[in-house]
């Protein structure tokens, strides 16, 4: 969300973002698709700073206040009035007021002028900046590793068969494994799916 000068998305992302993985559809010719469609694997974690503002404001706090991850960085910039460039004058000028104002159910109308702040402060200093290193970057990288260390992304469970699987079944017994054709090791049915495919 960094450098994000506003505009109208953030209610869009910030929807698909806050999707709830619960399972998956398995199609009989195919591989295993999320179900609810698009939503995130695993943990999330944004980056934002100063030059966030409007809708960078706005999806830098909404972020924090659903609970979808820790917000790294650096507090935004604090502009969620919107304007609407439309009165010309005379010489071509385009003159702008104050139109869209903006309130929180947590903090009212107090991001306005002030911002969000991040949960985990991390500044670039000219110093990084020079030498090429985004430490904010860095941190965000290195807290969704220790999240995904906590808590694994989600997986199909169970697991779909491979994609070229069918039932192998012994010669000599019921038992029934899934497995890939080996030619003339026991008996082999035709491609056998579960019976809800």
């Amino acid at each position: 969300m960094r450098f994000n000068g506003g505009g109208h998305v953030s209610a869009l992302l910030l929807e698909k973002l806050a999707r709830r993985r619960l399972g998956y559809d398995y199609p009989r010719w195919g591989d295993a698709e999320p179900y609810p469609p698009e939503s995130p694997r695993g943990p999330l974690v944004a980056v934002t700073n100063e030059w966030a503002g409007s809708d960078g404001d706005i999806f830098s706090h909404t972020f924090k206040l659903l609970g979808l991850g820790p917000l790294v960085g650096r507090r935004t910039w604090g502009g969620v009035i919107g304007i609407w460039p439309r009165h010309q004058l005379a010489d071509g000028t385009v003159t702008t007021q104050p139109e869209f104002s903006f309130a929180f159910d947590d903090v009212g109308w107090q991001v306005e002028n002030y911002g969000t702040d991040p949960d985990i402060e991390v500044d670039i200093t000219p110093q990084d900046y020079a030498r090429g290193v985004d430490t904010q970057l860095e941190t965000a990288i290195d807290t969704a590793l220790a999240l995904l260390a906590e808590h694994p992304p989600h997986t199909p469970d169970p697991p779909a068969p491979a994609r070229n699987a069918t039932l192998v079944t012994s010669p000599a017994s019921n038992d029934h494994r899934w497995g890939k054709r080996t030619g003339d090791e026991g008996r082999v049915s035709r491609r056998a799916r579960p019976s809800r495919w």
